[in-house]
């Protein structure tokens, strides 16, 4: 049933934009097509496992064995990992996941992806978003030539009220928008229609947190990224999706859990965010050094941990948080686009 219902979802998305599924998007990339994953977290975002096997290093690798095109990583408000890396390596593209609060103009936080840029440009765009000035950051970014998308148009900051009214007028102000991965299925359909709308780039990304770079991606063509990326602007290109299942909850929460059983992880103060508050809560004591000092009682709790995400509970809940404001969106989309979503 689930097959079947992803099959459906995936013709009612192709009908309205360059939606394809996995195994067309392969014969594409025979044919000369290019691939991109184009928002990737490493160790040095905050809310990431601290564990080798999410490095800089290890990733990039990772994304290169999964015929990446183009590798790109893009952490919250830092670029360390090209630090880490080195800002010139083969199909390397800088990239950042930006940040900012405007309350004049929305009222919750965006968060942005940017792409190509120098060491000298990403200090200018952070001082801009520290103060919270969007259209500053906007008239950058546009003056500068950076290619720019908006991420997961209906997801929130915790704690924080969202402006639905707003995130359509703040939409036009960008030239692409993003399918994410991780976001319940009506959302990513919503943004599949709305770029078609408002004739809007898509990109398709993984937005990963635990290393599972490259299982979706966009396919554009060009000789370099910034060809590739115009293409992906003026809707010459595809987005290869696949529809977010209980199933695929249950795989990434295992894999937290695989990650967390690796004896590397790396000493971090940083809280660990996955979207459901009360595996934060076991993740980040798991990840603390206090915890992992008694080593019997890690391993019992690890494999407490993996029967409670087999059982698919924080799959379920995680759905239902993801969905719980799709009927608001849809009503509130509806009386201002004067049609039923």
């Amino acid at each position: 049933m689930l097959k079947m219902d992803s099959q459906i979802l995936m013709r009612r998305m192709a009908n309205k934009a360059k939606v394809i599924p996995l195994e067309e998007a392969e014969l594409l990339r025979c044919r000369g097509w290019l691939a991109a994953d184009l928002h990737v977290h490493t160790t040095c975002s905050h809310d990431v496992i601290p564990t080798s096997a999410l490095k800089p290093e290890a990733l990039y690798n990772k994304a290169l064995r999964a015929g990446m095109d183009f590798v790109t990583f893009t952490d919250h408000n830092t670029v360390e990992a090209y630090d880490i890396l080195g800002w010139e390596k083969d199909k390397l593209v800088t990239g950042v996941e930006i940040s900012i609060r405007d309350d004049d103009i929305v009222g919750h936080t965006l968060h942005l992806n940017v792409y190509d840029f120098t060491k000298d440009q990403f200090q200018d765009m952070a001082e801009i978003s520290l103060i919270g000035d969007l259209m500053g950051l906007l008239a950058y970014l546009n003056r500068s030539s950076l290619p720019y998308t908006y991420n997961h148009p209906f997801w929130f900051e915790p704690r924080e009220k969202p402006n639905l009214a707003a995130v359509l007028s703040v939409m036009g102000l960008f030239p692409v928008i993003e399918y994410n991965r991780h976001r319940a299925q009506r959302k990513n359909e919503i943004v599949v229609e709305l770029a078609q709308k408002f004739e809007k780039g898509l990109t398709a990304t993984t937005d990963t947190h635990s290393g599972r770079v490259g299982e979706i991606y966009t396919l554009s063509k060009g000789e370099d990224f910034g060809e590739y990326f115009r293409r992906i602007r003026e809707g010459s290109s595809y987005v290869a999706v696949t529809v977010l299942t209980k199933e695929d909850i249950v795989r990434e929460v295992n894999a937290w859990i695989d990650l967390l059983s690796c004896q590397d992880l790396i000493q971090s103060g940083e809280l660990i965010s996955t979207g459901v508050s009360y595996m934060d809560g076991i993740l980040g004591a798991l990840t603390g050094e206090t915890f992992r000092s008694f080593p019997r009682l890690y391993r019992y709790t690890l494999n407490l941990c993996r029967k409670l995400s087999c059982s698919g509970l924080p799959a379920s809940l995680y759905l239902r948080s993801e969905g719980s404001l799709v009927p608001e969106i849809e009503r509130q989309l509806a009386g201002i686009l004067g049609k039923k979503f």
